[in-house]
């Protein structure tokens, strides 16, 4: 842990004591999940060359589906994607009425990240790279950057809303090169879904259409082809807390929401989408209720059933589900020994022999639930330690037994890092550089 930066450290403590995952060095964390990393890789690779993938990262509350996801979005980017996350919420949906579809797209656009800027608000660079490399074109080949940005972004007036789209690229460009601040914010704005009015797009921008509930998908998928313009390889948009959608009391809402989904699953695996790529993180209730999950809807049921032939132990990575599945004890160990790490704990004041007493107290509390949903027992760790470095002289063997390993399953809390095991040995896998 050398190369940890203090920022990243202190990151790291204070998301695992509150049980959420942290946002930065997420690769001192990382442990075990190599085969579903692997595939997932994969897709990645896929998406940069043109075509389409979707994944439905299912697992209970707190084993590690957010974790697995901000793994993936670095692996993404790491790729050369540009990614769009965001948690769904009860005013956070894909498909709506009163704006909450809308509202959706514009956390995703707030979200939007590059790897030079992994941290989200990265729009206005997109489009900057974009006019850059317009610029560099016309003087190459002695033409005006406004008709080589009409030329570049000819092909998306084909595409459902791509008129108003490159119309309102082209303002951009107009606004660059005037010095118009309020014009580029107006643009922005735009791209970004937040504006609530047709009329007030019109009079800004003047063009007639805006980001809405009806055309959130049509917005992504214009946003995958602009940032292939930009000279990125794709777009990664990630979604958690689909367990939102199973919460929705209208069973009319709930299917309009499914119908989406499904639109979008039939799209990646026909081959309608190019250079885009879709993560739904939610739980097993989420997608196999039959009453309200997405099993509700026979459409979806037909195409994300499991392999029947993927039993006993046997798995099929390659089907739209992955289950996270338990973590093994040799995985939680190495966890608790990169935690231990990660905040400057000798081990002599935590020797090897802590964490075996710890894991096997685990386990007589609250039995293999601690392999399954690792939240809350991570969370005790960090306390423990934080508790032994704050007291000198205390024993560890005297803290152990007064840990609390209370958990609330309906807790909603973000999913803490399972993230353990061997780290991915294939050359393919991410070369984390943050």
């Amino acid at each position: 842990m050398s190369n940890l930066k203090p920022r990243e450290r202190d990151a790291i403590v204070q998301a695992l004591r509150a049980g959420v995952v942290p946002k930065l060095g997420l690769r001192h964390l990382q442990v075990g999940r190599a085969k579903e990393i692997e595939e997932i890789v994969r897709d990645m690779e896929r998406i940069g060359d043109g075509g389409a993938a979707i994944r439905f990262v299912i697992g209970e509350y707190g084993s590690g589906k957010t974790f697995f996801m901000n793994l993936i979005r670095l692996v993404a980017l790491e790729k050369g994607l540009v990614v769009m996350f965001a948690d769904l919420a009860p005013d956070r949906r894909l498909h709506a009425s009163g704006g909450q579809a809308r509202g959706l797209y514009a956390e995703m656009a707030r979200n939007l990240s590059t790897r030079t800027r992994p941290d989200g608000g990265a729009l206005a660079s997109v489009v900057e790279r974009f006019v850059s490399q317009s610029q560099q074109d016309a003087e190459t080949r002695d033409l005006s950057t406004s008709a080589i940005i009409r030329e570049r972004l000819a092909h998306f007036e084909e595409l459902t809303g791509g008129f108003d789209f490159a119309e309102v690229v082209r303002r951009y460009w107009e606004a660059h090169e005037s010095g118009d601040e309020d014009l580029k914010s107006a643009a922005l704005r735009w791209l970004r879904g937040e504006f609530s009015a047709r009329t007030d797009a019109r009079k800004a921008l003047g063009v007639r259409s805006i980001v809405d509930d009806a055309n959130v998908y049509d917005q992504l998928k214009l946003m995958s082809a602009f940032v292939l313009a930009a000279g990125y390889k794709g777009l990664l948009v990630g979604l958690d807390e689909m367990v939102n959608l199973f919460k929705l009391s209208s069973a009319q809402a709930r299917n309009a929401n499914y119908e989406q989904i499904l639109r979008i699953l039939n799209d990646v695996l026909q081959g309608s989408a190019t250079n885009l790529g879709f993560l739904f993180g939610g739980t097993p209730e989420f997608l196999m209720n039959t009453r309200r999950g997405l099993y509700s809807y026979e459409a979806l049921q037909s195409r994300l059933a499991e392999n029947t032939f993927a039993r006993n132990g046997l798995v099929d990575l390659s089907g739209p589900v992955i289950r996270l599945g338990s973590l093994t004890q040799e995985d939680l160990y190495v966890l608790f020994q990169n935690i231990r790490a990660i905040m400057k704990n000798e081990s002599d004041a935590l020797p090897d022999a802590a964490l075996q007493a710890f894991m096997a107290h685990c386990h007589d509390r609250i039995g293999e639930a601690y392999f399954r949903t690792p939240r809350n027992t991570i969370t005790a760790f960090v306390n423990m330690i934080a508790v032994l470095q704050q007291n000198p002289g205390t024993a560890w063997s005297d803290l152990i037994a007064a840990v609390d390993l209370s958990h609330d399953p309906g807790d909603d809390l973000a999913e803490v890092s399972e993230a353990a095991g061997a780290r991915p040995t294939d050359d393919d896998l991410v070369s984390f550089t943050l």
